[in-house]
């Protein structure tokens, strides 16, 4: 895989107030575990089951972790077991399927499991040690006993003859190739299959809401909804920007107040932003909560003029604010009604390293970086330090004038992500990794860092626009490229990798 790796925890929290903003995307991904081994062995080789069984359970144990359910079906060792296996799995509704080869074993034990379940699958060819303990093992004498002990340590045996059956019955697969015990790569590999498995789920489950219209004119944001569906899963939500203005008419003035404090505990709100405005944002952002809540949405896509109409005006040059929290809590909003980005933004949001929504703003060649920010919503779960609130006269190309958001992502590694139309309709995935580093931005009431990539600026910026993305794309923290290459082969979505 190559590459230097961060572990980067991201506690995605803002201070709450009791708005019950629903978290999306919190139902359980369910992984399947089955090891294989061959039933004529059982009798054959003392403890020989027993000691494979145990294997099958200390993967189990490294399988489980928080929002994933692990279905284990221990060793599935003759046919007619391999047939109820399946079964069972789809019953079970899992989501990806591990299957841990302990030792030889057939593949007619094989193939019915992952037929019917029809579910991604990882192949675990896991050795219980790095190598045989050969002295010892040439002193046992009895060679029965030798054989059941070199059993144990077979599971790359059978692995090209489940490749072959798989490869000839269009099975698609992934190897993770190592040993049991004190193997980094290989768990750091199957850490990324389960991350995988579990932003596929979420996508598959997440109501994407549609509020207002495209921006005339920019013909890269057109997207294909039935397409992200095929692609994704998921629904797509169609809400009003009339029923946001009707919500914020029901907002309290209690709620108001509310609200304008949880702005000054979250954002550093500059000196020079009115309370006028401040509450005018804090009815829109309570009532953001109550649409979000009551059409259960994951990720929001928005754009709107309002022009002709007073309250449709006043919410969506109000709505910055509120967008920027509903980010924060994991209901990612994309602006300009961008569904790609929105997608985007959802994706590295479930990964847990955030997903701000972002396009090119300048090139600096002389420290070899590119600015890169928007006007608004910013993820400020993942800014550098407290994002800023600042009054703006004018919304550049928008209607309305209000408040915004400035904000850099965190000063370290990060990871670029384009959902990417291409010509023949399909979707495919666009990653770069680089670093935000600290310098001067620009200071204009928008997101915006400064980013360098190994490849430099000028090269990053042809290689990246080669593949005809739209202007936006998201960014988050940490190096996951590995992570959504293994996500677009969940998904048969190509993964193109800049950097």
């Amino acid at each position: 895989m190559g590459g230097t790796f961060y572990m980067i925890i991201v506690i995605l929290s803002i201070p709450g107030n009791g708005s019950g903003v629903m978290i999306w995307g919190m139902r359980k991904a369910k992984v399947g575990l089955f090891g294989i081994g061959l039933d004529t062995y059982w009798p054959q080789f003392k403890g020989l089951k027993r000691r494979l069984e145990g294997y099958v359970q200390t993967v189990a144990g490294r399988l489980e972790r928080p929002g994933v359910e692990v279905v284990n079906l221990g060793p599935v060792d003759n046919p007619v077991k391999a047939l109820g296996a399946g079964h069972r799995f789809r019953q079970e509704d899992v989501d990806i399927i591990f299957l841990y080869v302990t030792t030889y074993a057939l593949s007619s034990t094989v193939l019915p499991v992952v037929q019917r379940a029809k579910v991604p699958v990882i192949v675990l060819n896991l050795q219980p040690a790095p190598a045989i303990d050969y002295p010892s093992f040439n002193k046992m004498g009895d060679r029965t006993a030798m054989t059941g002990e070199w059993l144990a340590y077979c599971a790359s045996c059978p692995v090209p003859e489940i490749a072959n059956v798989f490869n000839r019955s269009n099975i698609s697969f992934h190897q993770i190739t190592g040993m049991l015990h004190d193997d980094w790569a290989c768990w750091r590999e199957v850490d990324e299959g389960i991350g995988a498995a579990r932003v596929a789920n979420v996508m598959f489950h997440n109501r994407l809401g549609l509020m207002g219209h495209y921006y005339c004119g920019m013909m890269d944001i057109a997207s294909d909804l039935t397409r992200h569906c095929a692609t994704f899963g998921g629904h797509m939500e169609i809400v009003e920007v009339d029923e946001l203005a009707a919500l914020r008419r029901d907002v309290s003035a209690a709620q108001i107040k509310s609200r304008v404090a949880e702005f000054k505990k979250v954002f550093a709100v500059q000196p020079d932003c009115s309370l006028a405005e401040l509450q005018r944002a804090a009815r829109t952002s309570v009532a953001l909560d109550r649409l979000v809540r009551e059409h259960d949405l994951g990720s929001l896509a928005y754009y709107y003029m309002g022009t002709g109409n007073a309250a449709n005006e006043d919410a969506i040059s109000s709505i910055i604010l509120g967008n920027s929290l509903l980010t924060a809590r994991g209901v990612p909003v994309a602006g300009e009604y961008e569904v790609k980005n929105a997608q985007a933004m959802k994706i590295m949001d479930t990964f847990g390293v955030g997903g701000s929504f972002t396009e090119y703003y300048a090139m600096d060649f002389t420290d070899d970086v590119v600015l890169m920010g928007h006007d608004g919503p910013g993820h400020i779960a993942i800014a550098e330090g407290k994002t800023k609130v600042r009054p703006l006269k004018v919304y550049h190309g928008k209607v309305g004038r209000g408040l915004s958001v400035e904000m850099s992502v965190k000063h370290g590694p990060v990871t670029c992500l384009s959902v990417v139309e291409t010509t023949d309709g399909t979707l495919k995935l666009l990653v770069a990794e680089g670093e935000s580093v600290p310098g001067p931005i620009l200071e204009i009431g928008n997101t915006n860092s400064r980013y360098r990539f190994r490849i430099g600026a000028r090269a990053f910026v042809n290689n990246w626009n080669v593949h005809g993305p739209a202007h936006h794309c998201a960014v988050g923290v940490g190096h996951v490229a590995d992570k959504i290459e293994k996500l677009g082969k969940l998904l048969k979505m190509e993964t193109v990798r800049v950097c």
